[in-house]
């Protein structure tokens, strides 16, 4: 076992530093000393989920120990961690759709359908208390105990470790919703509604793809401003008080030769904008929920005229088993800018002023660095 510190939330909006003790790993089990974690919107909203956890689901490390049915990884491996951690026998795996895995899937109903991870890969807190793991690992933590699935071994020796933190969510999320969900053609026009760390990916995923026109739109020019670099052909700042982007989508529609958009990816995780790009795309275009909003919203069904497809895709349909590969070649060809995308790095302590820059916009991406590195 091993004694280390660790972000942890009462599930009611706060959350402090603390030491755990993390288990030795059962067979099917790898024990991850974290050397970087990204931190994201989604750790911030597990703060309010109503329950303790570990917080953090983006990370990348090195293998401390790895159980006796382990075989692809070995101790002092570099890995990269995957929240959407894959079964590979249910009807989902089988249809390679890993990311939403029936049985294991902290989103789609696996583990008792919560955000958590209850199986024995987790910590114990003083006096003996167990406490779970946002999305099953809990990366906002010096070490963390995941199953064997969840790990993929970095062999490029050219990849940062920090780089390698964020591509297994933020980066997947907006790289697979372009290449696998949206599967933009070349010479296509592009809307990104949003220019975080997820937008980003967004349009650097199009741009590898090929799209010809790439419009960014944004209320922040400080993230306009950035988008430029990561590929956008166009940026337009929103007017906050225009609701549902309508007026924002008569400027892309003039963008567009009058008819809209091919594709627009929606990544603010504001509820009140999860119709702005069925507004922003042609007749018979595509429209990308990417954030993942979930509350019930309005429709105004016009917006779907004609033959209009809005999709909901989970993770960028990410199949752990290609697709960080895929990204990890785009950096390596200079066609990913991943570095370029962290704006911050802190120490597990400046946890704090991480989430405040995040939430101000400041940060395209924000990293936690760990003190033992």
């Amino acid at each position: 076992m091993i004694v280390c510190k660790a972000a942890i939330t009462d599930g009611k909006g706060h959350f402090g530093i603390e030491s755990i003790t993390v288990a030795s790993p059962r067979e099917d089990e790898v024990l991850v000393q974290l050397v970087a974690a990204g931190v994201c919107h989604t750790d911030y909203d597990s703060l309010h989920w109503d329950t303790p956890l570990i917080l953090g689901h983006e990370g990348a490390g090195i293998v401390v120990k790895k159980g006796s049915h382990v075989s692809h990884v070995n101790e002092g491996d570099r890995v990269l961690l995957n929240w959407a951690i894959p079964c590979n026998h249910c009807f989902q795996c089988n249809e390679t759709n890993y990311h939403i895995c029936e049985n294991a899937s902290p989103v789609t109903g696996g583990l008792h359908g919560t955000n958590l991870g209850h199986a024995h890969a987790m910590g114990s807190r003083s006096g003996n208390q167990p406490i779970s793991r946002s999305f099953n690992l809990g990366t906002l933590s010096e070490y963390t105990l995941v199953k064997q699935a969840a790990v993929t071994k970095i062999t490029a020796e050219e990849l940062p470790m920090e780089c390698a933190a964020i591509i297994g969510c933020g980066v997947m999320t907006g790289y697979g919703s372009v290449i696998n969900a949206g599967k933009v053609k070349p010479d296509s026009s592009v809307v990104v509604l949003g220019t975080g760390g997820v937008g980003l990916s967004v349009l650097q995923a199009a741009r590898i793809a090929g799209a010809a026109q790439r419009i960014a739109i944004d209320i922040n020019p400080q993230r306009l401003a950035i988008a430029e670099r990561f590929g956008a052909t166009t940026c337009l700042r929103a007017d906050p008080n225009d609701k549902g982007l309508l007026a924002m989508a008569e400027k892309v529609r003039e963008l567009t030769g009058g008819r809209g958009a091919d594709y627009a990816f929606e990544c603010t995780a504001k509820p009140e904008l999860g119709a702005a790009p069925l507004a922003m795309v042609r007749n018979a275009g595509m429209a990308v929920q990417v954030s993942g909003i979930e509350q019930v919203i309005p429709f105004d069904m016009n917006l779907f005229e004609w033959d209009k497809v809005y999709i909901n895709p989970l993770y960028g349909q990410c199949n752990p088993y290609e697709d960080f590969d895929k990204i990890i070649r785009h950096y390596l060809r200079g066609e990913l800018l991943l570095d370029e995308m962290i704006s911050a790095r802190y120490t597990l302590d400046q946890l704090p002023a991480a989430f405040d820059d995040l939430l101000s916009g400041k940060n395209a991406k924000g990293i936690i660095q760990f003190k033992h590195v």
